[in-house]
């Protein structure tokens, strides 16, 4: 089971929160297990808008949020100002006693100004706010506020996804939560996660039933050359369940060339597309009726040139064995994997005997190997069985209009835009 720390050293794996009860021929169900990213630090940054511009009229004094004396405020806090009707933001800061300020964002809404990292816990805090008015008045406002002590129950939380490390087209972001979050408290949490892409590219969040996780996609697979820059902002957010969230994750990522496969049981037959054309067809054994394979799109989530499947826990005896196994790249938790097979080569192309994997030959799968990244995605279709939500990173097994039902804000038409 792969097992990671918030640096990306293996350490430690997060259960999903409902079993997934399927047969496949992997070494083992292996369970999530998350990248964690370093919570980013603090550091002087300049105030949105321009100081320099001319004076203009005071208007009335501008009621400030957090308001002025509050204490106990989460670490997550953003700042906001009751607006007059048509004025806009044009300068926030936030220091602290000492007078150094904190660096921060405005919302591309104007809703708030959001830290660039989390505050301080038990810390006093003074926010300053200027906004123009339709008017040309200037109206500003400052409140001083304390943040809380330090919560001592959290939630777990992970990224999958490292720093400077380059995926697949169908790489998604995946935040996942033990335990889960809460259905009343999602649409405040996915608030504070937030993906930029450059080239931009519109994206949604979808949440797994349980809370457990959510996948982050565009409409399309992401354009090759792609930078994905995350940053999942839980860091002392409040929860309905008495928890707060435990800390922030970042991660900057690329997104690589374009590798697709794509597996059809009636033909049983793997096509491999490279930046859309075709670059090789291969004979495929997929899994037999009593254990048959996913069909739907999944990810290479793991490659392990060398592994060895044990499955002697499996209730079945028929499903019982120990098989050394080159080019493994994992498919979903419950174990499907595509694999060299040189036991099934005469079969390959003919008639599916696998316990639900993507069977090829050795030289096939050592090509694929060769070329495949994390992220790259595989379509199986014409199977018995569906792909489960949530086994694996199942973010494109669902079509777009489908996806974005899991949403727990609303989702303009063609995806919501980057948030800061």
């Amino acid at each position: 089971m792969v097992r990671f720390t918030r640096a990306g050293a293996l350490v430690g794996a997060l259960a999903l929160a409902a079993s997934l009860a399927l047969t496949a021929c992997g070494d083992e169900q292996q369970k999530p297990s998350f990248v964690g990213g370093s919570a980013p630090g603090t550091g002087p940054g300049a105030a949105i808008g321009n100081s320099s511009t001319p004076a203009a009229p005071a208007g009335p004094p501008l009621p400030v949020s957090p308001g002025n004396g509050t204490k106990n405020k989460p670490v997550s806090t953003e700042i906001s100002a009751d607006l007059p009707d048509g004025a806009k933001i044009k300068e926030v800061t936030l220091t602290n006693a000492a007078g150094d300020r904190v660096s921060g964002k405005l919302r591309t809404d104007g809703s708030a100004w959001v830290p660039n990292a989390p505050l301080k816990y038990g810390t006093s805090y003074t926010a300053s706010v200027t906004a123009a008015g339709s008017d040309g008045a200037t109206h500003q406002g400052t409140s001083t506020f304390t943040t809380m002590k330090k919560p001592k129950s959290t939630i777990g939380s992970g990224l999958y996804l490292f720093d400077d490390k380059t995926y697949g087209v169908a790489m998604p972001v995946v935040a996942e939560f033990h335990p889960g979050i809460p259905k009343k408290d999602r649409a405040a949490v996915q608030k504070r996660m937030f993906v930029r892409t450059d080239p931009p590219q519109p994206g949604a969040w979808h949440w797994v039933d349980n809370g457990s996780q959510a996948y982050y996609r565009a409409p399309e697979y992401w354009k090759p050359g792609t930078t994905l820059d995350v940053r999942i902002a839980l860091a002392g957010i409040p929860l309905s369940n008495g928890r707060y969230g435990d800390v922030d994750r970042k991660a900057t990522a690329k997104i690589g060339r374009s590798f697709v496969m794509k597996v059809d049981n009636a033909t049983k037959k793997m096509t491999v597309y490279e930046d859309g054309k075709v670059s090789r067809t291969m004979p495929v054994s997929l899994g037999k009726t009593s254990t048959p394979s996913s069909s739907g799109t999944m990810v290479v989530m793991e490659k392990k040139e060398k592994t060895v499947f044990d499955t002697m826990d499996d209730p079945d005896p028929a499903n019982r064995y120990v098989t050394d196994i080159e080019y493994a790249q994992r498919l979903t938790w419950g174990g499907e994997y595509i694999h060299a097979a040189p036991w099934s080569v005469a079969d390959q192309g003919r008639r599916n005997v696998s316990h639900g994997c993507v069977n090829v030959s050795t030289a096939n799968a050592r090509w694929l190997f060769e070329k495949t990244r994390i992220g790259d995605p595989i379509t199986v279709k014409g199977t018995e069985r569906k792909l489960a939500a949530g086994n694996g990173w199942t973010a494109w097994s669902l079509s777009w209009s489908q996806f974005i039902k899991g949403s727990a804000l609303p989702v303009p038409a063609g995806g919501a835009g980057p948030a800061l």
